[in-house]
């Protein structure tokens, strides 16, 4: 039988799928009807019947495509847009969204105690009432900021040759120059976040996944949970975890060098935290089990939670599996039930609790323990003697990272894999430090030059008016007891402080007549202080002159800028006071790019005073 050759060109229609926008789709629509019904539809106008359908197509087409461009963009998190999407792709690149971080320093804690005699004529404080001050106790700074002891600091501790660990100063002597007081000094770690205890009623209720959720924002540690029966819940990285680490006194004859030890313990309660990026409020969630039934299928029996279905079914014995029954099991933890949780953590901080050195002067709460052979007398004059003051500024206080902040993050360790390999690898994981060991404000990785299996870290902190400042000692050990978990067995990290170079810039520019010079020097200024804002700067990053150029040009009113020098800071000018780095400008600069020393940052630190211009 002959083939209708005809037909078969009617049916074939000539349509393509390359369109994407509102007029692409009309003119395709209009393409496509004149082609195929042209000989019944000569009218296309926009005014015309015709003209109406194909621009309501056109419009759907459009939308459809919006969407789908959208939608895929969502997908990954270097084009999401959507705030509620980027946090999901943040969480999923294994990034824990977390509020202000608290800031940590080293205090000293000074007291004095009488002198007892010794049978060779000398004297000594009097071991029976050196007290231990315990963690908890509440000191502050002339700021307001309160911090708060985080380890028991024991006064009467002694090393391996009887020697207290104390430091001993003379304190009063008699008239035969015989000390009858002694000052004790010893220093303590601290931390400005604060110790809450909140406690929820949990009812008689099975609930799969429970949640319960704190009423302080910023929490950066869970120390505790545990429910009425005093059993503990753990904290877990992911429900599917059955064991955790937990830390323990070691009393072993090796205690000095391992003061604690690592055991491993099933977790049958436990728990996951989570924070809301903009109420900074965190959210814990339980298991799924229920603690009343009896569990004891590691991998649950899927016969033991089917329905059958109704009538008879001899002929076709399936059921249909209830996947709900299986929320019922102990593999995701145990969900609290008919008990009272109490939750102890801490919360708090920010870059305002980077408080300067000898800042901390005031003892606000204090807890000691004495032994009972001490009289109550005694006890109070101990007490009231006792005294603080940090040598060193307390660092580690940061805001809430911004959105974008988190992005990067994510960015950079979603291929991590819990590991570090590369630079990327060590400074995404730096910036991913839990809050609860403080936060450095800005990390930079360069080549050790004296040895090829080092890397050099350097670090950088904020000071409570956000100027930089060196990371401090405890902030630098929780760094690297952080990271000892990532690193390759065959690296070795070195964490050392940033170089900090105080400019200035000092400009020349002609104005227009028809302007204010005064009004355009502030304008020039303003958008000189915004470039040079310390949260766009990173360690090691180059400094473009002809940006800042470009800046004064560009300002209305400006006519020519005439000359523009970077000016190095340092020592003390006036009432300012900059780092001793010694920094040459002309020595770094080329081809119109300058560079900071190996491991430095450029700061402006007091921009009102360090950028200056005049009218010529």
């Amino acid at each position: 039988m002959p083939k209708n050759i005809r037909k078969r060109k009617i049916n074939f229609k000539d349509t393509t799928y390359l369109n994407r926008d509102f007029e692409s789709f009309r003119n395709e629509l209009i393409r496509y009807a004149r082609v195929h019904y042209g000989d019944t539809i000569l009218d296309f106008s926009e005014a015309s019947l015709a003209g109406m359908f194909v621009d309501m197509a056109a419009y759907v087409g459009d939308i459809m495509s919006f969407y789908q461009d959208h939608q895929f963009n969502e997908l990954s998190l270097e084009t999401a847009v959507e705030e509620r999407n980027i946090e999901r792709l943040i969480r999923s690149a294994g990034v824990k969204i977390t509020g202000a971080s608290p800031s940590y320093v080293e205090v000293s804690l000074k007291l004095k105690i009488d002198a007892v005699a010794q049978t060779d004529g000398s004297t000594t404080p009097s071991a029976a009432s050196l007290p231990v001050v315990r963690s908890g106790t509440v000191i502050s700074s002339t700021s307001g900021v309160e911090f708060e002891l985080l380890e028991n600091i024991d006064f009467a501790e002694k090393d391996d040759d009887g020697e207290l660990i104390a430091t001993v100063e003379v304190a009063s002597t008699n008239s035969d120059s015989v000390p009858t007081e002694y000052f004790l000094s010893r220093i303590g770690k601290f931390t400005s976040a604060k110790t809450i205890i909140e406690t929820f009623i949990i009812p008689d209720i099975f609930k799969p996944f429970r949640t319960i959720t704190l009423k302080n924002s910023d929490v950066n540690e869970i120390i505790r949970i545990t429910d009425k029966d005093g059993d503990d819940y753990y904290e877990v990285d992911s429900l599917t975890q059955d064991t955790v680490y937990i830390k323990q006194k070691n009393d072993l004859a090796d205690y000095l060098s391992v003061p604690e030890r690592i055991k491993m313990i099933p977790a049958p309660k436990r728990f996951e935290k989570f924070t809301d990026r903009k109420s900074r409020k965190t959210t814990i969630r339980f298991g799924s089990g229920d603690e009343d039934v009896f569990d004891e299928d590691v991998v649950p029996d899927p016969s033991e939670h089917a329905v059958t279905f109704y009538g008879d079914r001899k002929s076709l014995p399936f059921v249909s599996i209830d996947p709900n029954k299986f929320l019922s099991t102990t593999t995701l933890g145990i969900s609290p039930r008919n008990t009272t949780i109490t939750v102890k953590y801490r919360s708090g901080g920010g870059v305002k609790h980077n408080v300067a050195a000898s800042q901390i002067t005031s003892v606000k709460s204090l807890i000691t323990k004495f032994q009972t052979s001490v009289d109550p007398v005694t006890v109070s004059k101990i007490r009231s003697t006792v005294s603080c003051l940090n040598g060193t500024p307390a660092a580690g206080g940061e805001n809430q990272l911004s959105l974008e902040e988190f992005r990067q993050i994510a960015l950079s360790s979603q291929n991590a894999q819990s590991r570090i390999v590369t630079k990327e690898d060590l400074i995404s994981r730096v910036y991913s430090l839990p809050n609860k060991f403080g936060r450095v404000f800005r990390a930079g990785v360069r080549d050790n030059p004296y040895n090829p299996f080092a890397t050099h870290l350097h670090v950088l902190s904020r000071n409570a008016s956000g100027k930089l400042e060196w990371t401090s000692s405890t902030l630098k050990e929780n760094i690297g007891k952080f990271l000892e978990n990532y690193r390759l067995i065959t690296d070795a990290i070195d964490i050392v402080d940033g170089v900090i170079v105080n400019i200035g810039v000092d400009y020349s520019v002609s104005v227009d007549s028809k302007y204010n010079p005064d009004i355009v020097l502030q304008s020039v200024n303003f958008k000189l202080q915004e470039y040079f804002d310390i949260r766009n700067f990173q360690i090691d990053q180059p400094l473009m002159l002809s940006e800042i150029q470009n800046l004064i040009i560009n300002t209305e009113g400006v006519v020519s800028m005439l000359e523009m020098d970077i000016i190095s800071k340092e020592g003390t000018v006036g009432a300012n006071s900059y780092t001793d780095v010694s920094y040459d400008p002309y020595q770094y600069k080329d081809r119109g790019i300058l560079y900071p020393p190996p491991g430095g940052i450029f700061e402006v630190k007091f921009p009102n005073d360090d950028i200056s211009g005049r009218v010529k």
